[in-house]
């Protein structure tokens, strides 16, 4: 699973593909507030990209995708650790 709640942390590890977005709007909804981790990513599918524009989750680390961290960064604002 490339998408999993870590204690007070969502972490995006590896290849994000298309079946994790639901799980991702999942966890996001189910704790409010709670920081996604993406150091680990690898690829990020555009289902997850448009998770996290809508749901707005701090952001920790820089993304391993370098299309997100080229162009979402910065979409989505400074990151809650850098």
């Amino acid at each position: 699973m490339s998408v999993r709640h870590d204690g007070d942390m969502i972490r995006l590890e590896g290849a994000c593909p298309v079946e994790e977005a639901e799980t991702l709007a999942a966890l996001l909804l189910a704790h409010p507030g709670v920081g996604v981790e993406w150091s680990g990513c690898t690829g990020l599918h555009t289902a997850l990209v448009q998770v996290l524009l809508r749901l707005r989750p701090p952001l920790h680390g820089t993304c391993g995708d370098p299309f997100a961290t080229r162009w979402l960064a910065p979409l989505l604002g400074p990151a809650a650790d850098r």
